[in-house]
C-alpha cells in the first residue's frame, strides 16, 4: 500500500481513497483509509502510543476519491463545524448510463434510508421519515451510452448520488445496488469524490484539493 498524500499540515491531513477500500474498519477486520494514515502519522512522527485521528466525512466503499481527515482535536472540532454546517464545497465525478436529457440540472429528493439493507429508496413526497436532498449536474462528455458528469451535492445525505441518478434513469456505471445492470470486475462504481474545499483549522485560508476525474468508458 503507498499512501497517495494530497495535503497535510499540523492539524489535518487530505487522501486519496482507493475504490473498494474501507473508509474505516468495520466487523470484517479488513484494513482501511483510515489504518493507513494513522501509520503514516506514527511513522513520520515517530509517536508512541495511540495516534489521534478525527474520522469527519466518509466514502462509500465502492466509491474513490479525496477524504480528508483531522490529525488534532482542533482539527477534528472545526472540520466537523464545517461539514455539518455545509460549509465544505464538494465535487463528484460519475460516468452514468446514458444520455441525459439536458446538459445541466437539479435533482430535488425526497430519501428514506433503509438501515437493515443499507440502502436510500426515493420516494415522490416528502414525509416525517424522508430528508429533501438536492444535487446539481453538469454533462462534461458524452458518447450516446455513457454520460461523464460533474456533480455538487448541495445536501449530504447517505448515498444521495447514487439514488437521485439511479431514480432519473442514468444508474453511475457499475453500481448494482442501484441499478446498473451489472458490476465491475473489481466491484467499484464510476463515481470519484474529485473536490474538496475547506478552511484550515487555523484562520480562515481556504483549502482548494482536485484529483482527475475517470474518462468515458468504449461504448
Amino acid at each position: 500500500m503507498t499512501l497517495k498524500i494530497l495535503y497535510e499540515d499540523n492539524h489535518i491531513i487530505a487522501v486519496y481513497k482507493p475504490a473498494c477500500i474501507l473508509a474505516q474498519s468495520d466487523e470484517t477486520g479488513e484494513e482501511s483509509v483510515f489504518d493507513w494514515v494513522k501509520k503514516h502519522i506514527k511513522e513520520k512522527y515517530k509517536k508512541i502510543g495511540n495516534v489521534f485521528l478525527g474520522l469527519v466525512h466518509r466514502l462509500d466503499r465502492p466509491v474513490s476519491g479525496i477524504m480528508v481527515f483531522a490529525k488534532t482535536s482542533k482539527g477534528a472540532s472545526r472540520l466537523s463545524e464545517q461539514f455539518r454546517n455545509h460549509e465544505v464545497g464538494k465535487t463528484y465525478h460519475a460516468v452514468v448510463f446514458g444520455k441525459m436529457e439536458r446538459k445541466k440540472g437539479m435533482i430535488i429528493s425526497h430519501l428514506k434510508k433503509n438501515e437493515d439493507r443499507n440502502k436510500v429508496f426515493v420516494h415522490k413526497s416528502a414525509s416525517k421519515d424522508t430528508k429533501e436532498s438536492e444535487l446539481s449536474y453538469e454533462v462534461i462528455e458524452s458518447n450516446g451510452k455513457f454520460s461523464l458528469l460533474k456533480i455538487k451535492p448541495l445536501t449530504g445525505r447517505s448515498h444521495q448520488i447514487r439514488a437521485q441518478l439511479s431514480s432519473i434513469g442514468h444508474p453511475i456505471v457499475g453500481d448494482i445496488k442501484y441499478g446498473a445492470p451489472e458490476s465491475l470486475s473489481d466491484n467499484s462504481i464510476m463515481l470519484s469524490a474529485t473536490g474538496l474545499i475547506f478552511r484550515k483549522a487555523t484562520g480562515d485560508e481556504l483549502i482548494k484539493l482536485e484529483i482527475s476525474p475517470f474518462g468515458l468508458p468504449k461504448s
